[in-house]
């Protein structure tokens, strides 16, 4: 089968696409034939070496397809069902994989495999920020930077159904009007705005009790002055690079803040937390509150091109490959 492999971490040259033999499901494992394949930025953290990965190695977690094989002791699956993954085992980013079947989650008739792909580990990445990390109330004003990347998109549709007042920063101000028809009430361009006096404006000199942010380096300390007395400040991604080192009491001069570092896989570390996540999400798609949007979409073979694109910091929405 077609694969892409990285034999060394760098920037997106060192993808290539491969030839591999694909050997059959070990046991617990299910082989997914892909239709769809997710692009996230967490794969770029992988390609680059900011996470350490086994060389040579496969890359992305997300994808959508059908079972095409069970391994050994597989339950609850069979050959032709309709799934996706999106916390599974690097090799994503091919035209099938072995997946463990407890990582494995069946799609509803009314989710198709494109947004399956495009959505799964984006949305579910939102719906744990929004409810389980700090679970967002309705009245509140929350802060969510990236408004107008994969995550941004889905998370503004999802607080404002949640009764939230949502303010979202976007790197340009052509995605300004992306971001307002996403649900954000008020968005501030980053690199023109003065963007944590707005927001202290916009909640009459308080802050915010919650920051989300995944741009990391270039926004770290904005974020912590834009918070109310003992907020949050949740850094979930490095866009811009990781986070520098700090002093805690930094926290305390602030205003007692609290900090988390989250990741999907932690809040998914159980096959009933992954199906509840992953089930909330399909629910929320299926009512109409959340909309996907896929604004990219490149050819397998063109990975490194889509790693580039991401890059530019001019996409929008969800991208995905086409094996």
């Amino acid at each position: 089968m077609k694969a892409i492999r990285l034999a060394q971490t760098g920037g997106p040259e060192v993808l290539s696409l491969h030839d591999i033999e694909l050997p059959p499901p070990a046991p617990g494992q299910v082989r997914v034939r892909h239709t769809v394949i997710g692009v996230n930025f967490l794969d770029t953290y992988h390609r680059s070496g900011l996470y350490p990965v086994a060389l040579s190695s496969g890359l992305g977690t997300e994808a959508a397809g059908t079972v095409e094989a069970l391994g050994e002791g597989v339950t609850g699956l069979r050959p032709g069902d309709r799934v996706g993954y999106c916390t599974g085992p690097l090799g994503a980013y091919a035209e099938a994989n072995n997946v463990p079947a407890d990582r494995v989650v069946k799609l509803p008739a009314g989710i198709g495999d494109e947004v399956a792909a495009a959505s799964m580990l984006k949305g579910m990445t939102a719906q744990y920020l929004l409810k389980r990390t700090f679970p967002v109330k309705r009245g509140q004003t929350i802060l969510f930077h990236s408004a107008a990347g994969g995550v941004g998109l889905i998370a503004g549709q999802w607080a404002k159904h949640l009764g939230a007042t949502v303010i979202g920063t976007v790197g340009s101000d052509d995605k300004i009007e992306l971001a307002q028809a996403n649900g954000y009430n008020h968005v501030l361009n980053l690199r023109r705005d003065d963007w944590v006096a707005r927001v202290r404006e916009l909640t009459q000199g308080e802050g915010v009790p919650v920051v989300y942010d995944s741009v990391g380096k270039d926004t770290f300390a904005g974020s912590l002055d834009c918070l109310a007395v003992r907020g949050m400040l949740v850094s979930f991604g490095n866009s811009s690079g990781a986070v520098p080192a700090f002093e805690p009491a930094v926290l305390t001069a602030k205003g007692s803040l609290y900090l988390t570092r989250p990741s999907l896989f932690h809040y998914t570390r159980t096959a009933e937390e992954l199906q509840d996540i992953a089930g909330d999400l399909f629910a929320a798609i299926a009512s109409g509150a959340v909309k996907i949007t896929i604004n990219q979409r490149f050819a397998l073979k063109d990975a490194r091109a889509a790693h580039e694109a991401l890059h530019s910091r001019k996409t929008t929405g969800a991208t995905v490959l086409i094996p």
